[in-house]
């Protein structure tokens, strides 16, 4: 989908497809510009997508989990730049101060409690006892009979039976 059709779009489902309202969208594509205007102040190449299609891009990918090869698809661009426009994205957006997320230690410095529950939630297996090789191999005995010499010793005497 392309920006001229998005921004067609109501603000609910604007947001629904995504993720962010239209002014937080203008707002991070104003930071674009500025960056890109330093970024290419000392010339280079002009990109093949708008910086608005590059968040759109970015959005997509963050949203939808979508990999860079269905993106590069819908877009027209290689998996490299692809990958090269949304890193760009997310570094400039992540230094600017609106978008940039506060130090663990500015969240250590607070004065709010935090109760933390922890559910171990890991997958154990059953216990059962180990089946042996004797268990799973064992072979059906013949029963004693008195004719058959099996269960006696060849040289031991008629009366007695092999108890050891």
């Amino acid at each position: 989908m392309k920006c001229d059709q998005i921004k067609e779009l109501k603000d609910e489902k604007f947001r629904r497809l995504t993720g962010v309202r239209k002014g937080t969208f203008s707002k991070m594509v104003d930071i674009l510009r500025k960056a890109d205007c330093l970024k290419k102040s000392k010339g280079g190449r002009k990109n093949k997508l708008n910086l608005e299609e590059q968040l759109l891009m970015v959005l997509e990918y963050l949203r939808e989990y979508r990999t860079y090869f269905h993106i590069c698809q819908n877009y027209g661009i290689s998996e490299s730049s692809a990958y090269k426009a949304v890193k760009w994205v997310e570094d400039t957006l992540v230094k600017h101060l609106n978008f940039a997320l506060t130090g663990r230690k500015a969240i250590m410095k607070s004065d709010m409690n935090y109760e933390v529950v922890l559910i171990d939630d890991t997958e154990t297996p059953i216990e059962r006892h180990k089946k042996t090789k004797i268990l799973l191999f064992r072979k059906e005995e013949k029963a004693y009979t008195k004719n058959s010499n099996s269960g006696r010793q060849e040289n031991a005497p008629s009366n007695m039976h092999r108890f050891f």
